[in-house]
């Protein structure tokens, strides 16, 4: 059995930045993960999609944010379980969690934080008869690797933020985009429905409105799509890749289960002292909560993964009194033995 002051469920941005914080109060912790590798949507869904509102950083690719943290965290050596989801919870006589993943992993933990963004994520698929017997044949939901386009034909269905970015990103990566949605109206960003344009004059993207792709054309892989434009007879547009980009589908999986308190999707908790949930002990911070005024932000995460930890701190040792330091002055040392902190001022006598 894995054995943490806190256990963390998510390994996004908000999971791994608690690392930092619970390490800074001498706290230990390990994180359970579904996804392969930390870094969760970030990692998982758009690693390659640029981050503008990050404290400091004017824009960073989300694949570095990750990377960031996990270099933050080293020096608290959390644990890590990956590619298991977390299943049962069993509260024990002391206030004391064993969570339970899929595969059998028992956990105990005195505090348990669920930093599991918006859930895990199911893609929203278009009704296309034939379009299972192509998937990672041609026909993929999620862009994690550009560099698979290069030099191919591209088709892109949708017309919201994730169409329109990819489109634009592509148009320098594959031999051909097109960019279908069944609308004349775009639902994305204002500058990126001016670049589609200015990209669809210069003849870098192919843009067919209103229109949708009916079917999907090929034996062993893709070949082309089957498109119905309004008012005109059907027709075939010849690709290697058909990439519906609908949205996500955010499940709160078996910690709905949980006796936790939900509100649409979330978990409900007390935002005015520490993001508790209804269960003492049990946490929820970053997207996966919901509290009046909510803001879903990875700044936000950050910010509830600190106060989560200082209230973590009270509750493990109540007969402690902890004062805050700032790392600027006391600098940060790691479970690890090393010490980071400024360089001391020489203080020497004027002769």
């Amino acid at each position: 059995m894995i054995t943490t002051d806190i256990l963390i469920i998510g390994a996004g941005p908000t999971g791994l930045f608690t690392v930092f914080e619970a390490g800074l109060l001498k706290l230990k912790c390990h994180l359970i993960d579904a996804l392969p590798q930390p870094g969760g949507q970030c990692s998982e869904i758009y690693p390659k999609k640029p981050i503008y509102d990050i404290p400091a950083y004017p824009e960073i690719l989300a694949g570095d944010l990750t990377h960031k943290l996990m270099e933050q965290i080293k020096q608290f050596e959390p644990g890590f379980t990956l590619g298991e989801r977390a299943d049962t919870i069993d509260k024990q006589d002391d206030g004391t969690f064993i969570v339970t993943t899929n595969k059998g992993t028992k956990h105990h933990a005195k505090i348990v934080a669920i930093a599991g963004g918006l859930g895990s994520f199911e893609p929203r698929k278009p009704l296309i008869p034939n379009i299972a017997d192509f998937e990672d044949k041609g026909v993929e939901y999620i862009i994690k690797e550009p560099e698979l386009y290069r030099d191919k034909k591209v088709v892109i269905s949708g017309g919201g933020d994730s169409a329109l970015d990819w489109a634009i990103f592509l148009s320098d990566v594959a031999s051909e985009v097109t960019l279908i949605h069944r609308r004349n109206e775009f639902r994305g960003a204002l500058d990126s429905v001016e670049k589609a344009q200015e990209l669809k004059n210069l003849g870098k993207i192919n843009i067919i409105t209103p229109a949708e792709v009916k079917g999907i054309i090929g034996t062993d892989k893709v070949t082309g799509v089957a498109v119905e434009k309004k008012g005109e007879d059907a027709f075939i547009i010849d690709t290697d890749h058909f990439i519906p980009l609908f949205g996500l589908s955010p499940k709160l999986g078996p910690i709905g289960n949980w006796g936790l308190e939900i509100e649409k999707n979330a978990i409900k908790v007390n935002n005015a002292l520490d993001y508790q949930t209804n269960i003492p002990g049990i946490y929820a911070i970053g997207d996966v909560n919901t509290y009046p005024g909510k803001l879903k932000l990875i700044l936000c995460g950050f910010h509830e993964a600190t106060l989560m930890c200082q209230s973590a701190y009270k509750r493990i040792f109540p007969d402690k009194k902890y004062v805050m330091k700032y790392t600027t002055v006391g600098g940060v040392q790691g479970f690890d033995g090393t010490k980071k902190e400024a360089p001391k001022a020489v203080v020497k006598a004027i002769q």
